[in-house]
């Protein structure tokens, strides 16, 4: 995609009305049952369109998750913390990825929590796994993985199956709690795991 097409207005709108009519059908039927007619016909484009932007449905859903990743990472590099402590920075980090989720709930809730569409959820994970790894890395020593003698690559598994786990509940449940809230809970019982041996 090269400079132009991301900043064309009428590009951006008609694949903003491909990923609203996808999400609207993902609501009402399967995946397996969601043809480039039907979801033409909800985006009120023509079939034609849709092959200007996608050459099929896979290949929308794979640049709809690197949209997703995209908006992720950049609500993520605005997250910036001046400060050296791992617990700041993960908790801005994780709040405002979680307000991000909530801002974009619809689109969440439809993708995660009730059709898990994998590509997504795969991609999700993917990120989730870097950030922790990365933090783990940071923090070196400190780190209560590194204290304790614990296989970096388990303590990621756990730490991102656990993230992902409960931000689909949460979206499953209509997110009862704030992003803030649920961001300090989560790493509340982080901290009582790392303080447990």
């Amino acid at each position: 995609m090269d400079k132009t097409t991301r900043t064309d207005p009428r590009i951006l709108r008609t694949r903003q009305l491909l990923r609203d009519a996808f999400i609207e059908l993902l609501e009402e039927m399967e995946i397996e049952k969601i043809s480039v007619n039907r979801l033409a016909e909800r985006a009120t484009i023509n079939r034609v369109t849709f092959y200007l932007h996608y050459k099929d449905i896979p290949d929308m859903l794979d640049k709809m998750a690197d949209d997703m990743i995209d908006d992720i990472h950049r609500v993520l590099d605005q997250s910036t913390v001046k400060s050296d402590s791992p617990e700041l920075i993960n908790s801005t980090l994780l709040v405002n990825l979680l307000e991000h989720i909530a801002e974009h709930s619809k689109f969440y809730k439809v993708i995660l929590a009730s059709h898990r569409t994998t590509i997504f959820t795969d991609r999700l994970l993917r990120l989730l796994t870097k950030l922790i790894s990365d933090g783990i890395e940071k923090r070196g020593n400190s780190s209560f993985v590194t204290k304790n003698n614990i296989q970096k690559d388990i303590a990621v598994w756990y730490s991102s199956a656990a993230l992902i786990g409960t931000i689909v509940s949460w979206l499953r449940v209509d997110m009862p709690y704030t992003p803030m809230f649920l961001a300090k809970q989560f790493l509340m019982l982080r901290k009582l795991e790392d303080n447990t041996e």
